[in-house]
């Protein structure tokens, strides 16, 4: 029997969101807006009904499982209404027979799993993780017999409409945003109509015109409801330094996930010039600390493919030295050269810099990398050398350098190639090359990791 418990959303948008009629609603445009919790609530409005059912995916199925993720804070909820959890196929049967199953879409043809499938309520956590032909054909298997007319629930933090994955959410969204990239406020809530004609969505302010227009067509109406952090109180309240947590992000990262505390977060900022570095963050000086952790990173370009064309990739490596918690960029170097005159650099440079510098340099993949590793690192006999591979994109592994860099943490000796590493910097990543960032990252990346003992290879 299960005793009498109130759960329901927060005053505001979780609210809003749980109350509209539309058939599809997204909801969220920024970081820690309650979303998740926003979408766990709406199927206990049909618990009673024994032919309900309702699938919330995620992308991956890690997503779904990791800690404080959907399965956990479904675990928070449901077991408070005496449902009975399956962890085998992370599903929830409530005491009518209503069921809610989370899953994921991993890869595009996963959606055929779904053939011939007939989801009531059809969920998505982070929608933008999808494509569009995912969302599209599962629209397809959003329909009902149970007496609950079917409907789709989604949430979502901005990516730009040349996001690769999930852009096409702005098929949807542009009316709710204007033109500098920010949730109109007082659009948000009102609910469209929609129809889809040769692939293309048309739309309209009402059913009626809609239908009158496309009388063999069946409109969907839609809305769109923003939300943030400032309109979680109960997060704010259990972890007030949350929103330093969003602050601390890059400027890209900060702008879409902490966004404005009125307007969202922004749907069209995107890694521009003097967005991912500026050069107004880097202080120049004429000394720095002794003591400390140096390293230079190099990011070679003695591959083929990378001298191909008309304008091969640069040979750069960056000089950096950590003190406690800053970091000082002590020279830059940068060149296009043959593999060969890359080594005799390499060796000049190392026996300039002295043995106490660390020597890293990111690694080809593949069996050509592990051979160029063992060929550098044998030439370099007597230094401190290690291959690394990288971890993520280009993008990706410049924002903890960016993140600093815009905290006042990172300053440069001041030396004939500041102007070059200043410019290069801050045109990325719309500057033609990114040998310099990638070497800037790459030992930055180095420095905040514990030190590894020679002749391991490092990951960052």
């Amino acid at each position: 029997m299960i005793a009498d418990i109130e759960i329901g959303p927060q005053p505001g948008p979780q609210q809003d969101f749980l109350s509209t009629f539309a058939d599809i609603a997204f909801y969220g445009g920024a970081a820690g807006g309650g979303k998740t919790f926003g979408l766990l609530l709406e199927p206990l409005r049909h618990i009673g009904n024994s032919r309900f059912g309702c699938v919330i995916f995620r992308r991956t199925y890690p997503q779904v499982t990791n800690e404080g993720g959907l399965w956990d804070e479904s675990q928070n909820i449901y077991s408070l209404l005496d449902a009975k959890d399956k962890l085998g196929d992370l599903s929830w049967e409530f005491e009518s027979g209503a069921t809610v199953r989370f899953a994921h879409m991993q890869h595009e043809q996963n959606k055929k799993d779904w053939q011939g499938a007939q989801i009531t309520l059809l969920e998505y956590d982070e929608l933008t993780h999808f494509t569009r032909g995912q969302f599209f054909y599962m629209l397809s298997r959003n329909r009902s017999m149970c007496g609950v007319k079917p409907y789709i629930r989604a949430t979502m933090n901005p990516v730009p409409p040349d996001d690769e994955t999930g852009g096409w959410v702005h098929e949807f969204l542009a009316w709710y945003i204007d033109d500098d990239g920010w949730a109109i406020p007082e659009r948000c809530g009102v609910v469209r109509w929609f129809v889809v004609v040769n692939d293309t969505l048309r739309w309209a302010d009402s059913e009626a015109d809609l239908r009158q227009q496309y009388p063999n067509i069946e409109p969907k109406s839609f809305t769109f409801i923003k939300s943030s952090v400032y309109d979680n109180q109960k997060l704010l309240d259990k972890d007030p330094g949350y929103i330093a947590n969003l602050m601390a992000l890059p400027l890209v990262d900060r702008e879409r996930l902490l966004g404005d505390k009125e307007r969202g977060g922004n749907w069209l900022i995107k890694p521009t010039a003097g967005k991912v570095f500026n050069r107004g963050w880097f202080e120049i000086v004429d000394a720095v600390p002794a003591g400390g952790r140096t390293v230079r990173f190099w990011d070679l370009a003695a591959s083929e493919k990378k001298l191909a064309g008309d304008d091969p990739d640069f040979t750069a490596s960056t000089k950096m030295k950590r003190v406690d918690d800053t970091y000082y960029i002590l020279d830059c170097t940068e060149e296009q050269m043959d593999p060969a005159r890359t080594d005799k650099q390499m060796k000049a440079i190392a026996s300039q810099d002295g043995v106490s510098t660390e020597v890293r340099f990111e690694m080809e993949g593949g069996a050509s990398g592990k051979r160029d590793m063992r060929y550098i690192v044998s030439m370099m006999a007597g230094y401190d050398i290690a291959g690394v591979r990288p971890q993520g994109d280009k993008i990706v592994r410049a924002k903890p350098l960016a993140s600093q860099a815009e905290a006042g943490n990172v300053k440069l000796l001041k030396g004939a190639w500041n102007q070059r590493w200043l410019n290069h910097m801050h045109g990325q990543p719309d500057s033609a090359h990114d040998d310099i960032m990638d070497s800037s990252s790459g030992a930055f990346n180095i420095l905040v990791k514990d030190k590894k003992l020679a002749g391991q290879h490092p990951g960052y």
